[in-house]
């Protein structure tokens, strides 16, 4: 449904370095009636896909732990994240993405998801919806290291954690990672590991 009370004025680039930076000018038409000139500026990463791996049987689950500049920048001493599995889809579609990401980063092949939600997860600033993904892991699945692709400058370390474990690492605040947090809640509100 078209919104008809926003008219964008004007978009400008600021940064297409790495992802791309604009500063949108815009219209508004405020709940008095009056119009009003607002301007924002959006980052657009593209949309990305996250996924986790659980084993009901062993009551596991996979993870990964990588170095995220803007968490040092913030104060994680650090740097280093401990995450799901995930990645931006590029030109694929969310289900293919995160099956790709799902081998590269942690070396398992999987081959069945299932979609649980999306969700934009910092709409204030960032443009980007991200699909959420669940798969049964067994050991059997597991075809290489995993830990990223060199050419991208990933270093992905591969830890396999207790469920339990896992879930009370969020209350000491050793996992810090939102789109992670949602899915461990997901996992314990529907009993998956």
């Amino acid at each position: 449904m078209k919104n008809d009370t926003i008219k964008i004025t004007k978009t400008e680039v600021l940064s297409d370095n790495w992802y791309t930076l604009h500063k949108v000018t815009y219209e508004y038409l405020n709940k008095t009636g009056e119009w009003e000139t607002h301007a924002r500026e959006a980052y657009d990463r593209g949309n990305g896909a996250v996924i986790l791996l659980y084993n009901t049987a062993n009551k596991k689950i996979i993870l990964t732990r990588q170095f995220r500049l803007p968490t040092y920048i913030n104060g994680n001493e650090s740097g280093m994240m401990i995450e799901a599995c995930a990645g931006l889809l590029d030109q694929d579609n969310p289900e293919d993405c995160i099956k790709k990401e799902t081998e590269e980063e942690t070396g398992y092949k999987i081959t069945k998801v299932e979609k649980i939600f999306e969700t934009y997860m910092s709409p204030g600033s960032v443009t980007e919806i991200l699909y959420f993904f669940i798969a049964e892991y067994s050991k059997e699945m597991k075809i290489a290291d995993g830990g990223g692709i060199a050419e991208e400058q990933e270093n992905i370390e591969v830890l396999e954690l207790d469920f339990d474990k896992a879930f009370e690492m969020m209350y000491s605040g050793e996992i810090k990672d939102a789109k992670t947090i949602m899915l461990l809640q997901y996992a314990k509100i529907h009993n998956l590991a």
